[in-house]
């Protein structure tokens, strides 16, 4: 059982939920709330953390100082890991991250403050690996991506460095895979790491990108490349694979089905921690922004700039959380 199927299986059932399939419009479950305003909402927030939530933040904070024209939202996105150094040092009060926070994170956290962040799930992603949209390969194995990012080989694997060995012919047989990945301050670095390579260590061989963006990028413009990054990046120029666990089992798309049944090996959720003392109500402007982004609007959003919605009753459950 993969890392979203425990989550989800301990937070909700998902039965007679409507998704579409990936390359059809995802719809947002219809059960979602629509986002009311409240009086009395302003003042500045400002967003620190994961660079694959960028977009999502901006769009949210766009539709948010849409009903509230009296709040100012600045978002930085340079990785993951400036998430929980932003919550210590109180120069956030939003730290959108792309993995859960390690536990030497929530330990300094914790030592600041005397009880641990709140991690508040927003939307589910498809951690997506990537080729040039020219490319023939449609789909591949943990073990063989493992074999092919890392130089551990801790699932199994062998070493992979050309596209004859994960089966392609003819002219490409031959060609090196050029790979294009994440720095170390990235979430989606450490979950890929984790995941993807069992734990450990990157080959050289990769191209450490600071942004996903430059990932796509990278992959579109050489046919002989290969990347991951987050599914709402995903451009015309590159191709999503399928995968599977290992070689030879069914490998499953990246859509939003397989990602919600666990299918889909490289789910994940995206996540906002806050700093919410809890013997005291967390504030006015914080609350609503999450409870926006938690809303139909909020998860229209989401499906908006390509990532999946939440259902209606994990939403609720978050939301639940926060007061």
């Amino acid at each position: 059982m993969n890392t979203i199927r425990k989550l989800l299986a301990t937070s909700v059932a998902f039965a007679g939920l409507q998704l579409s399939a990936f390359a059809a419009p995802i719809k947002v479950d219809p059960e979602l709330p629509v986002y009311t305003p409240v009086s009395g909402i302003s003042g500045n927030l400002n967003s620190i953390g994961s660079d694959t939530l960028n977009n999502l933040m901006t769009l949210w904070a766009e539709g948010f100082r849409a009903l509230y024209p009296n709040v100012n939202i600045q978002i930085e996105g340079k990785g993951s890991s400036t998430a929980p150094v932003a919550l210590i040092e109180g120069t956030a009060q939003l730290g959108p991250m792309s993995r859960a926070m390690k536990g030497s994170e929530i330990d300094a956290f914790e030592r600041r403050f005397g009880y641990k962040p709140m991690e508040v799930k927003v939307a589910i992603d498809a951690l997506a690996v990537y080729v040039h949209k020219d490319n023939p390969l449609n789909q591949l194995s943990l073990v063989e991506l493992d074999g092919i990012f890392s130089n551990t080989y801790r699932l199994g694997g062998r070493p992979i460095t050309t596209w004859g060995q994960v089966g392609l012919t003819g002219d490409l047989a031959n060609r090196p895979i050029s790979l294009f990945g994440r720095n170390s301050a990235s979430g989606t670095y450490g979950f890929f790491k984790d995941v993807a390579l069992g734990g450990g260590d990157f080959s050289p061989r990769v191209k450490e990108q600071p942004g996903s963006s430059a990932v796509i990028q990278g992959v579109a413009s050489d046919l002989f490349a290969m990347g991951y990054s987050g599914i709402g990046y995903r451009t015309s120029g590159v191709k999503v694979l399928a995968l599977s666990g290992k070689p030879g089992e069914q490998a499953f798309e990246a859509n939003p089905e397989n990602c919600l049944s666990g299918d889909y090996p490289l789910a994940r959720f995206l996540y906002v921690y806050i700093n919410k003392d809890p013997n005291r109500p967390l504030d006015p402007l914080t609350r609503e922004f999450l409870n926006f982004v938690l809303s139909r609007q909020g998860q229209e959003v989401v499906a908006k700039d390509g990532y999946f919605p939440m259902p209606a009753a994990l939403c609720a459950e978050v939301r639940e959380s926060l007061k």
